[in-house]
């Protein structure tokens, strides 16, 4: 048997898994809260029916649809495309499907007629022909042959890279399809294209020889009712960069009024040949490509356009390529999908925005260029992915599941229903461009919170994921922080009726960090804070988040200007905190209400967490002051800090770990999984000051890994978030009962930097493991889970928080 090539590497790393796989452990979303749980939830869960209706009436999407949660489906795998120009998803089992094409909106469908076909021919016959998917549907197609076997195919994620493999024995055949989409860190160019390729290698292991041909079929739409509405059209088209050839088909459609061409294509040269199919009808029986293949194992267009489709048609494409593999040798063929949607907006149609890859794609034919690009470029961005990935998967030390996990989680960054769009003025109120601003060069970033809690840019829960931006497009981080400053510093003086207590209020109070930058179906940066749950001027933990980042980006970026810039933002941010010291002890103090990020679970007085954080912003405000010379704020909030830490210690410390709240009852001794949290950023950011005392640091990750950890599913399950000293889960609350994975890691990356290397990784792999082997929610990865049944959230933004397990791996001393 042949060895693959140089292009195949090691399969030693990424999520495998067979295609005839099934996971025997099903989740759900529907919870049913407990009875001790309802009477803090009953007076929101009646408003939120009463608005949710209201939302109806006017036929629009709730920010969060409690009502309706996403059904859980274990079939994902690495999804297509660059950052922040739309998505198209992957099945495991090779579906294509979860399509993101509108900005920030999910139709999660699964397109029947989007498949690859092999075809295999010796001395002028066609001997094999079949869709490569164990897929078998009942209706449309019928004339193909489906039904690959499972058994004898394979998957692996690596994410941006994927390898379905298809052993064909009766024919000597194997079949490795490369999927590559252009993500490569610090690279804010190919970044955000709308493309992937799929390389396909064909490893002949008998001595005969054989023509190979492998068509590209796909339909207009995302698999929907709208897929009918008419107006779509087909065309041929060819398309050269340098030596390098690409021939296809471009399909031309609106997608909810706006443009949207969608490119297949394959790389021709004198060993493959292209051939292609205009228009065939992706609801008959597919007769008509099906024939056209086994023919010749060519498809032969009668025509280079089609007619536009009427109103109750749907159309679809297909692209071959043929090559003759020699016995015991192997060819390569080269496809790509490009859907182009230069320009965008929002439900709220206020603003016209231009995607970030126009400013090197701005012509009416984008997606013939786009396509000719991707396949001329395709080898340079794996050369780049290898050069960014191999140090990490080529450590000896780290684990294997640790690697797929580091990698696979990244997907969020573009399927978290990402947008990078131009500098637009009408969405950056900063009337004066600051000196060091990187949005005029590098554009605006967003991202939701999760596929199902669509608000852009949460910023409680993007605390967490940043780690992924600060390391990797540390310019994207800086930008979002550009906006959320800005943010920070407007009002949006319409009243609005918060479910949770029935209040009314700002929908943005001016000085306050916003929670989110809007919703996709209202108008991004311009109505901000789409969540209304809590009036989230008064939470206390995004105020001191913001601090955080600032200084943990400087720290990670060196950028001088960007510390002077957000500096104003950082002190008038830390005088409003100042307000949420109610006793004068230096401390802030919760409401009473769940007024954090944790926005079920109710905290009073001192609290580890929120405390935390503000001792944490307290001493990293010190510490920018100084660097900038401004010595009376520094000598001002380092003598608060003094002042804190003692009350802090005094009102919360037990001698083991430090108490939820000080409000003394049973639910103030639980131990929180999150209670280190300032204490984490402030090792993230290589600040060497002892806020937290060592001995307590020690005693209390000890605390949470012996009890939130190991005596929770026999640690095996990551971090429950609240666990009595009894060691019984604390159920006072929804989610201090949850396991919140983006949580989780984040504990383990304070593990070690604490040099608990061991129970760090523990902790992560349990989580791991959860996700990807147990449940099949890999690359949905979803918010929370439970011990049994439940999940919440599918494709939230929190877990990227696994970059800051590498963070702290790559700046602590050496794992044993």
């Amino acid at each position: 048997m042949p060895q693959e090539s140089g292009d195949e590497k090691s399969d030693e790393h990424g999520w495998k898994v067979q295609l005839d796989h099934e996971f025997t452990e099903k989740r759900n979303q529907y919870l049913r809260p407990r009875l001790k749980q309802l009477p803090d939830l009953i007076g929101m869960s009646f408003r939120y029916f009463l608005w949710y209706l209201k939302m109806r009436r006017l036929k629009r999407k709730p920010f969060i649809d409690g009502m309706k949660c996403l059904p859980v489906q274990q079939m994902y795998g690495v999804p297509l495309g660059g950052i922040g120009a739309g998505t198209i998803g992957r099945g495991f089992k090779g579906e294509f499907c979860r399509f993101q094409l509108i900005p920030g909106v999910y139709k999660h469908r699964t397109v029947k007629a989007d498949q690859f076909i092999v075809c295999i021919r010796r001395n002028g016959t066609t001997v094999y022909q079949k869709v490569l998917s164990p897929l078998k549907p009942k209706k449309e197609l019928k004339s193909w042959v489906w039904g690959f076997d499972g058994s004898q195919a394979s998957y692996r994620g690596l994410y941006p890279r994927a390898w379905y493999t298809y052993d064909i024995p009766e024919e000597k055949i194997r079949l490795v399809c490369r999927q590559v989409s252009p993500v490569i860190p610090n690279e804010y160019k190919d970044s955000s294209l709308p493309v992937a390729v799929f390389t396909w290698t064909v490893y002949n292991l008998g001595d005969e020889s054989a023509e190979v041909s492998i068509a590209f079929a796909f339909k207009n739409g995302t698999g929907g009712a709208r897929d009918k509405d008419g107006g779509c059209w087909t065309e041929a088209f060819g398309e050269s960069q340098n030596t390098l050839v690409a021939k296809g088909v471009l399909m031309h459609q609106i997608i909810r009024d706006m443009n949207c061409t969608v490119a297949i294509s394959a790389a021709e040269d004198e060993n493959v040949k292209v051939s292609h199919l205009v228009e065939f009808n992706p609801k008959g029986n597919g007769a008509d490509v099906w024939d056209d293949l086994m023919e010749d194992g060519h498809l032969n267009s009668s025509k280079d356009k089609s007619e536009r489709t009427r109103k109750g048609e749907e159309i679809a494409s297909a692209v071959a390529a043929q090559c003759c593999v020699d016995g015991l040798g192997n060819g390569v063929m080269r496809f790509c999908l490009v859907w182009d949607m230069p320009t965008i907006w929002f439900k709220g149609n206020a603003v016209k925005h231009r995607r970030r890859y126009t400013n090197w794609f701005d012509k009416i034919q984008n997606a013939s260029s786009l396509s000719v690009y991707a396949l001329a470029n395709v080898s340079k961005w794996e050369n780049l992915i290898e050069e960014w990935q191999n140090p990490i998967l080529n450590n000896s030390s780290l684990p294997n599941w640790y690697k797929s996990a580091l990698f696979n989680e990244l997907y969020y960054i573009s399927d978290g229903g990402s947008v990078w769009l131009k500098s637009n003025a009408q969405s950056i109120s900063q009337k004066e461009s600051l000196r060091g601003d990187v949005r005029p060069e590098f554009g605006q970033f967003a991202y939701l919170e999760g596929h199902e809690y669509r608000m852009y840019n949460t910023y409680d829960v993007h605390f967490y994921a940043s780690f992924a931006l600060a390391m990797l497009w540390p310019k994207l981080q800086l930008s979002l922080q550009y906006d959320i400053m800005d943010a920070t510093l407007s009002e949006d003086r319409r009243n609005t009726k918060f479910l949770m207590n029935g209040h009314t209020g700002l929908r943005k109070s001016i000085n306050s960090v916003p929670h989110d930058i809007g919703d996709p179906e209202e108008e991004p940066w311009l109505s901000l804070n789409s969540y209304f749950v809590h009036d989230t001027t008064e939470w206390k933990d995004l105020n001191t988040k913001f601090v955080l980042q600032v200084y943990r980006d400087y720290t990670f970026t060196k950028d001088e200007d960007y510390l002077r810039n957000m500096w104003p933002t950082v002190k008038i941010l830390m005088a409003k905190c100042m307000s949420f010291d109610v006793d004068g002890d230096g401390l802030i103090e919760n409401s009473g209400s769940a007024d954090q990020t944790y926005d079920t679970w109710i905290m009073k007085g001192s609290s580890a967490y929120c405390g935390g954080l503000w001792l944490a912003a307290l001493c990293v405000t010190t510490l920018m002051a100084r660097k900038l010379g401004d010595e009376a704020i520094a000598t001002n909030y380092h003598e608060v800090l003094e002042k804190a830490k003692q009350a802090y210690n005094k009102k919360l410390w037990n001698d083991t770990y430090y108490k939820f709240d000080d409000r003394n009852n049973s639910s103030s001794f639980c131990i929180m999984s999150d209670q280190l949290c300032g204490h984490w950023y402030l090792k993230a950011s290589g600040v060497t000051e002892e806020v937290f005392p060592l001995e307590n640091v020690k005693k209390t990750l000890k605390t949470i890994y012996d009890n939130n950890v190991m005596k929770f599913k026999g640690g095996k399950m990551g971090a429950v978030n609240g666990m009595l000293p009894s060691g019984i889960v604390d159920l006072v609350s929804v989610q201090s009962e949850e396991v919140w994975v983006g949580v989780t890691y984040a504990l383990a990356a304070t593990m070690l930097h604490e040099g608990m290397f061991e129970e760090g990784m523990n902790t992560a792999k349990g989580m791991y493991t959860t996700i990807y082997d147990q449940l099949g929610l890999g690359f949905q990865t979803p918010e929370a889970i439970y011990a049994e049944k439940n999940c919440r959230s599918l494709g939230y933004m929190r877990p990227l928080s696994i970059w800051a397990v590498q963070w702290a791996l790559q700046n602590t001393s050496p794992q044993p």
